[in-house]
């Protein structure tokens, strides 16, 4: 499990299933998944776990390891344990204390491992039994181990400043701190580098770094949205709806009173999703890829995957926008430019840990943004499955007080206009949750203020445009609206939890 589900569903597991069945449920489903090489892949990824970086290498018992950082625990755990820790960011997993009498739960354990797993025994007779099932043999004494109890980040990364050095958690570590906590020791102990300004950044466009391409296609974003809404709430129709059409606002008014209103519902709603687009990746390249994070690459990609192919909706609907295929031209060639390889230098800030409390909070809140994530994703899905089929949901035809068939009947072509503007905006709403859901999902780190104003920003555009649209067209239906509602709670609420600890500063003297 992540640390936004650990922590905030641990106490009600607890209470469900008892403490230590809970714990041993979580650890024996992480095995379970992580045991199978997709699964070990979507762990690690799902966690945002990156590679670490060359510093952490070294070795243990003359046992050569990836990362400098793992986990001690006893054999009655080491199956389940060695299954489960790679994905999570460990380096090595020793299996201690063991006897003759556990050597083959210790064999059976090691199977298959896809992690080095090391033994301490005191016994001559067991390591020559299990001399040919494992990597190594650590001792009591061992000088280049350091066990520690303490789940501090700060005091892990401090001790693999030496780099003989190897960390080995105690189990209580992680059900303390979490399975995140290897991540979270790997990036305390990474060295960084200053982070560039835009001062930095020369005239020839030929040398622009990533993130410069990244921010002007969120600025892009931006514009167009607000260009979008502008044209919404002005002339409503550009000169080629009009010749698409065949008809003018004032027909198109008097054919149905609640007609233009309805256009300009989906068209604003559009607009803000737009904006929070643009929010997001000025975010993502600035705070991000400027600061050479991976995974705010990997986000900006996926969610960019999502919603540039959402142009070619145009098959389904048969309207094709000159607006919107000329953004696409332009911002395309840059997203490229933005995504198309990964940063290499850390050059983030490294805050020193706050108070657990807060951090605990701020969980809450991370959980509760990316169920927000999640559900505007399926919303999308579905406003653009709607959109491409049936175009219209009951409560729409209420408001308009006519069905399908009569609007057909005012103008052929009508019905695929207003579907254009449905699939298109269902694309957008997906292309937004992507990144809402991997921004929280991956950025959720201590001082990372850029996180909540991202989100912030786009939560504002994206959400307050359509109910306010809503009410100035008196479409209120509740039901309709719900989703919104929803979306507002959980959103605020979760920025709430999340505030302190995301716009923690460093204490000065």
């Amino acid at each position: 499990m992540p640390d936004w589900t650990y922590h905030p569903l641990r106490g009600a597991a607890a209470r469900a299933v008892g403490t230590r069945r809970s714990q041993r449920t979580a650890l024996r489903l992480l095995a379970a998944i992580g045991s199978r090489p997709v699964g070990a892949r979507l762990i690690a990824r799902g966690f945002g776990h990156r590679h670490p970086p060359e510093r952490l290498a070294g070795e243990l018992a003359g046992v050569p390891l990836a990362v400098r950082l793992g986990i001690s625990v006893p054999p009655a755990f080491a199956h389940e344990t060695i299954r489960a820790m790679a994905p999570l960011g460990a380096g090595v997993v020793e299996v201690a204390p063991v006897s003759a009498a556990d050597v083959e739960t210790v064999r059976a354990a090691t199977t298959g491992r896809s992690i080095p797993v090391v033994v301490r025994s005191a016994d001559p007779e067991t390591e020559a039994a299990l001399a040919a099932h494992v990597d190594g043999f650590t001792r009591d004494d061992e000088p280049q181990a350091v066990r520690v109890s303490d789940p501090s980040v700060g005091a892990a990364a401090a001790a693999l400043d030496d780099p003989h050095t190897v960390v080995l958690a105690r189990p209580g570590v992680l059900i303390e701190a979490g399975p995140g906590w290897f991540a979270r020791v790997t990036e305390a102990a990474t060295p960084t580098a200053p982070a560039p300004g835009l001062r930095d950044v020369g005239r020839d466009p030929r040398r622009w770094p990533a993130w410069v391409w990244g921010l002007l296609v969120g600025l892009g974003m931006t514009v167009a949205g607000l260009g979008a809404a502008a044209i919404t709430l002005g002339p409503v129709l550009m000169w080629y709806d009009r010749d698409y059409l065949g008809m003018t606002l004032d027909e198109l008014h008097a054919a149905n009173h609640h007609l233009v209103h309805f256009l300009q519902h989906d068209r604003i709603t559009m607009a803000g999703t737009m904006v929070s687009i643009g929010a997001l990746y000025t975010g993502l390249a600035v705070g991000g890829i400027r600061r050479g994070r991976a995974w705010a690459r990997e986000a900006y990609l996926l969610s960019g995957a999502i919603g540039f192919p959402t142009l070619f909706y145009f098959l389904a609907t048969g309207f094709v926008e000159p607006l919107h295929t000329a953004t696409t031209l332009v911002l395309f060639p840059m997203f490229v430019a933005a995504v198309r390889r990964a940063p290499h230098t850390p050059r983030w800030r490294r805050m020193p840990e706050g108070p657990e409390p807060e951090r605990r909070r701020a969980l809450v809140g991370q959980l509760l943004l990316i169920v927000t994530g999640a559900g505007l994703f399926v919303g999308g899905t579905v406003i653009s499955l709607v959109g491409l089929t049936g175009v219209f949901v009951p409560s729409d035809l209420v408001f308009l007080g006519a069905d399908t068939q009569a609007l057909e009947a005012v103008n052929p072509r009508l019905v695929p206009f207003v579907a254009h503007d449905r699939a298109g905006f269902g694309g957008a709403l997906m292309a937004a949750a992507a990144a809402i859901t991997l921004l929280s999902a991956w950025g959720w780190g201590r001082g990372e203020a850029w996180v909540f104003w991202s989100l912030a920003t786009a939560a504002a555009f994206g959400f307050l445009p359509a109910v306010l649209v809503h009410g100035a067209i008196h479409y209120t239906d509740f039901l309709h609206l719900a989703p919104v509602y929803i979306g507002i709670i959980l959103t605020a609420t979760g920025l709430l939890l999340a505030r302190p600890y995301l716009c923690a500063r460093p204490l000065t003297p």
